[in-house]
This record gives structure tokens, sequence and C-alpha cells, in this order.
């Protein structure tokens, strides 16, 4: 049955998964408030890929206009050896992508994807009710003393009741933390820094102006360590995040600041490419720590739940992390739409069973590749390498085949939706 005009969600946490969510609760007829603690909506400035399994729930909110207008689309994913930059894989993206998965594999700005979402919660014109943003609302508490109204209280007093509260407020979820769930956070012993390098300076030099010449995601295999690197909004800036074993300082601190020097010295003896085009990086460049959850499938308690990486946070070895946030909250939606508020926790219940062993399943992926890119040169790396030059579809157990193709959701209009042909 349709959801009635009282059936509220809470929402904590305004990052890309938090803001599917909305829009996707929004789009059902409910009405949604989020809340960010950060003084205003926005993202950091990096890139984010997103595959056809994200590709897909994005289109099908409508976005497919505003979207293209932000995007990069690679050509190939390609897998380079460390030492001389030969390629050992390739994996065709383009147009492949949109005729084979029916959606297509795109590159963007993160605030630029963000800011499209945000844009879509709260435009008047839209389907259902404007969601309502509260910026500065970082929360202190949680009251579930009318178990049927669960309420988010902020540390400044301020108080906010729903039928339902979503906690979508990343890998350090404070909401989680209140529901008194198992700490299932792992450290994986690496940090990763990220940097945007202007387009302009990959050009004007010979050594790295190959990387305008056709657009591609490209993952560089060494010992210990990779490099990934692609270009976003139009070839603007290329985006390159650098994995390496974590410093003492980074893994007390979570992150800690570095120079481009430092990602140079990262990737001492590497092709020359490498260097020349990690010096390009004219910004501070930070390092995150990166953690991890083990697979877990307690999401909920009560009319309180789970989303993204407050559930299921994964390295970011897959490049799933946010495409998989997406994928919950467009599950999330069609349980919640599907219900009054009576029925709440059974749609909970239900989107938990649909969500938990899929998105566990990219969890151990993006594990298993942890391993998987950083093979010290010998056997075991002759025999991944020999795999890739074959056409292996995929990198870990998980093939791409079976991550981008299809949908979540049950939804058959979405299942009929044509990218390929809507042009």
């Amino acid at each position: 049955m349709p959801s009635t005009q009282s059936f509220e969600v809470v929402i904590v946490g305004g990052g890309l998964g938090g803001m599917t969510a909305a829009l996707s609760l929004r789009q059902r007829g409910l009405r949604v408030t989020v809340l960010e603690q950060a003084p205003q909506f926005g993202e950091i400035g990096a890139g984010i890929q997103t595959a056809p399994n994200a590709s897909r729930i994005l289109l099908g909110l409508g976005l497919r206009r505003r979207l293209e207008a932000i995007h990069t689309e690679p050509q190939e994913q390609v897998r380079r050896r460390w030492k001389d930059g030969s390629i050992v894989g390739l994996t065709r993206l383009g147009d492949f992508c949109t005729q084979h998965y029916n959606a297509p594999y795109w590159h963007y700005h993160r605030a630029d994807l963000h800011s499209v979402l945000v844009d879509a919660c709260v435009d008047p014109a839209g389907p259902g009710p404007v969601v309502e943003l509260r910026t500065a609302s970082r929360v202190a508490g949680l009251d579930r003393g009318d178990p049927r109204r669960p309420a988010v209280v902020t540390d400044d007093g301020r108080r906010f009741e729903a039928d339902v509260v979503l906690g979508a407020d990343g890998i350090r979820s404070r909401v989680r933390e209140l529901m008194d769930l198992p700490d299932t956070l792992l450290f994986s012993g690496e940090m990763a820094f990220r940097a945007l390098i202007p387009g302009d300076l990959i050009a004007a030099d010979p050594a790295t102006r190959f990387l305008m010449d056709r657009f591609q995601s490209t993952i560089w295999y060494g010992p210990d360590r990779h490099l990934v690197h692609y270009m976003i909004r139009g070839g603007e800036y290329l985006n390159v995040v650098g994995c390496v074993p974590c410093t003492d300082e980074a893994a007390e601190k979570w992150t800690v600041p570095a120079t481009a020097q430092d990602l140079v010295d990262a990737y001492q003896g590497w092709d020359d490419r490498v260097a020349a085009l990690l010096s390009k990086a004219k910004d501070e460049v930070p390092a995150f720590a990166l953690h991890h959850r083990r697979r877990d499938p307690v999401w909920m308690d009560g009319r309180v739940a789970l989303l993204g990486d407050a559930c299921h946070a994964m390295l970011p070895y897959q490049a799933q992390g946010a495409s998989q946030a997406m994928e919950d909250a467009a599950v999330l939606a069609e349980e919640l739409g599907r219900v009054g508020a009576d029925g709440v926790e059974g749609a909970l219940r239900r989107y938990v069973e649909r969500r938990a062993k899929h998105a566990g399943i990219v969890q151990d992926a993006s594990l298993q590749n942890k391993t998987f890119y950083h093979l010290p040169d010998g056997p075991e790396q002759q025999a991944r390498d020999d795999l890739l030059r074959r056409g292996f579809d995929g990198e870990s157990d998980v093939s791409y085949d079976w991550l981008w193709s299809g949908t979540p959701l049950d939804d058959p209009d979405l299942g009929a939706y044509s990218y390929s042909f809507a042009r």
C-alpha cells in the first residue's frame, strides 16, 4: 500500500549514500529530513567511479541529463606493471558497457555528483515532498523511549522524531555507536594518498600527455602498493589514488597532510612516468588510513537502520563503496515505499535480507584485491598477469558480469530501461 502522509524518515549523514537515499525515498512519497554535521552540504575534492550497477540506480532516479553534463567516460580499464608500465590487462568500458550492461561506467568529481543529488532532493518541481536539509547537526543521542517514533538528538539539544531513523553517517558512524552494535571495524595496515592534478599540466608534459589521448581508468600493480588514476571533468583534472603501507602517524590520526614529494617518494623505482605525473600535484595531498568492516548482517534494530559504510565499509580496491551504498538506498526506498508506518520494521528486515549478503560479497572481494593488487614479483604475480592477459572477467572471485549486471530492485521499469538506445 502507498505510504501515508505521516510517514517520516530522518537520515543522519548527507554524503552520496545519504543523499541517494533521500532522493529515492522522496520519489516514493516519504517525508525526509537529512541531518549533516558539517556547516554546509558538500563533498571533498576527489573523483569517484560509478560502474553500471550504480549508474543504473542514478539513471532510474531521473538524473540522466544532469549526469551527462558532469561525467567523464573512460573507454577502458587498463592494468599496468609497476616497473615498466607494460599493460597486462584491459577491460572494455565506454560503449561496451552501455550496450552490454545497459548502463554506463562514468567518472565524476565527487562534489559535482553530490550537487546533482542535493539539487534533485530540494527541487520543488520534483516528485514527492521536498527533502529538508539541516546542516551543523551533530548527533549526540538516540531516544527510543517510544519505539514507534525514534528520535535523533543533536549536540545543541534539537530533537528530530520520525517513523524511521537511518544511519548513513560513514565508517565512524555515530548512529551505529548509539545502537550499541558490535564493533566490526578493522584496520587494513594501508593508507591512501588522494590528489587532483590539473589536466593542463598533464597535457603539457610529453611524458604524461598520453593520458589525455584516450580517457582510461588505470591501475598500476606493484609489490605492497598500487596506484589508480583517471580523468574527471572532461580532462580538467587527473584524479589520483595511491594506496601504500600506512605510516604510524596516519594509523593514529586517521588523516594526515602530505605533499606531492611524499607521494612521489612512495613510488620510488616505478616507471618514470609515475613520478612525472605524481610530481605535478600542486595542492596538499592528504593521506587516509584505510579501514573496513568485517561482514555482519546486523544492520537494524527496531526502526533504526544503517546504510553504506556504517554497515559494510569496504576497502577501495573494487571501486564499489559508494556504488553499494546507492544500491542500499534504492532497495531501502523500494521496501519502505510499499508500506505504511505500521509496516516499517518488516520493510527494514526485508531491506537487510536483500542487501547484507550481496554487499558482504563485495566487501570480501575488495579485501581479496588488497592481495591481488600487491603481489611481489614472482610466480604468483606472473600467474595473475597471465590471467589478466587472457581477459579474465574481474579481479577477485567476483566477476564484473555478476557485479555490473541487472538491478537489485524489483522495479520492472528499471529492468526494462535502456540507456544505450535512449539518447
